[in-house]
């Protein structure tokens, strides 16, 4: 009696396509998941940019009795991926800053390709004596003048690789 050891050409085509279910179930879940920790680790990176500003803010009125807002909100927190020599953010996981002074935009630039933006004022955009506070780091000013339409919530920028849902909020 003759025992061949091996597997038939129909066991390998089913282990195949087996293969190829699994993997199109599981390469679209991972890439959602990736997205979503990107996503996450840049939010908690604008909370602490909008930390970093009121410490300021606070330290400032502590110190001269007027709030006020510093003009570059990096210099205040250690950011992974920002370049002060760059004005946007152009290659994977990088963080720019446009603007010298007033409102600025800070942009970073995702995996995907995608560039999300937040405005940052550290102008006084307030009509109040003794309140000289801007606007923090994607958020609209305190005690503000009521100037509705002007935005500072984190917006996408179209890119060459847009998904084709047209969505283009911040997160």
């Amino acid at each position: 009696m003759k025992n061949n050891k091996g597997f038939t050409l129909i066991e390998l085509i089913m282990v195949t396509i087996i293969l190829g279910i699994l993997a199109a179930v599981a390469v679209p879940r991972y890439m959602g998941a990736v997205s979503n920790a990107e996503a996450a680790a840049e939010a908690a990176t604008v909370a602490a940019l909008q930390s970093a500003v009121e410490n300021y803010a606070t330290q400032k009125y502590l110190e001269t009795g007027r709030y006020s807002y510093p003009s570059n909100p990096f210099n205040y927190v250690e950011v992974e991926g920002y370049d002060a020599t760059k004005t946007t953010a152009d290659a994977d996981g990088m963080w720019a800053i446009s603007g010298s002074s007033g409102t600025v935009s800070i942009t970073h630039q995702r995996r995907d390709d995608n560039v999300y933006a937040w405005s940052y004022s550290s102008e006084d955009l307030t009509e109040l004596d003794g309140d000289d506070r801007g606007a923090n780091v994607g958020l609209d000013p305190e005690n503000g003048n009521g100037s509705e339409g002007t935005s500072h919530a984190g917006k996408r920028y179209e890119s060459s690789s847009d998904n084709e849902d047209g969505n283009s909020s911040g997160f």
